[in-house]
């Protein structure tokens, strides 16, 4: 454990990774933010406890950040460009909320320096801890198999039209794993008739689906993007909802059983 992160290892070849589940602003940076923003609404929201149990029970390692994602965004890319160009994009030091106003007091966003500060003091301890996860799943199994785990209101007009599918599974475009684990994810969402999903949709999986999604390496990443109202409510508190939890829950540990099921080519 460090104070930037958390990481359980597991015995399996799947991670998990939640790069937006937290919550904290330093202090010495939190009179820079608008009020509205200390309360960190753009979560992923309990995502550590929907599936703590299925990655204990399948012996999954498992990574969690301590600080939000409106201090950095770990799941951008470190140069800052663009995830989805043509689209509304947060950056890699985020100056809006989901719904398009400004996160920080007029004059108080971050500077060239300050983002830099950022980048090695949260975003490099997380990717380094990544990084040699997946060198040692690797190692031990001869595959590494990333799970990246999101969640997202169902409406927000500022990033995407309309209502979102349920469940968006994302492997960028089919580059980030191998075809199998594309197809096979997606063949088990579309089997079942309780959550809309999709593949390779609006979000298609962001800087940690591509960047370890290696394929010719051994490393298989793909990222799922549900929407937050599948397991908690989407207004503020943002409570956990455990009835609609547990009917969510069989399905995400199915889909991770499938990934672990997988087996490279000989």
């Amino acid at each position: 454990m460090t104070s930037v992160f958390r990481l359980k290892q597991g015995r399996t070849p799947l991670l998990i990774s939640m790069p937006h589940v937290g919550t904290a602003i330093p202090a010495d940076q939190q009179g820079r933010y608008l009020q509205r923003a200390l309360a960190s609404e753009d979560t992923d929201w309990h995502l550590e406890r929907l599936y703590g149990e299925i990655a204990a029970e399948l012996g999954a390692s498992l990574i969690v950040p301590h600080y939000s994602r409106y201090l950095i965004d770990l799941n951008r890319p470190p140069e800052d460009t663009p995830m989805y160009p043509g689209a509304a994009n947060t950056e890699l030091c985020p100056t809006r909320f989901f719904t398009g106003e400004p996160l920080y007091l007029e004059g108080q966003e971050p500077d060239l320096a300050e983002k830099q500060r950022r980048r090695e003091q949260y975003w490099l301890p997380y990717h380094r801890a990544l990084t040699a996860e997946m060198n040692r799943l690797k190692s031990l199994y001869g595959h590494a198999l990333l799970f990246d785990a999101h969640s997202i209101r169902s409406e927000l007009p500022w990033l995407f039209e309309g209502r979102l599918p349920d469940l968006n599974l994302g492997t960028a475009e089919g580059r980030s794993c191998d075809p199998a684990i594309t197809a096979g994810l997606g063949d088990l969402l579309a089997s079942q008739g309780r959550y809309t999903q999709v593949v390779n949709g609006r979000f298609k999986g962001g800087f940690i689906t591509r960047h370890y999604g290696q394929p010719h390496n051994g490393w298989h990443a793909v990222q799922m993007e549900m929407c937050q109202c599948c397991y908690m409510s989407e207004q503020p508190p943002f409570d956990y909802a455990p009835a609609l939890a547990a009917e969510v829950q069989p399905l995400m540990q199915a889909l991770l059983q499938r990934m672990l099921a997988w087996k490279p080519a000989p």
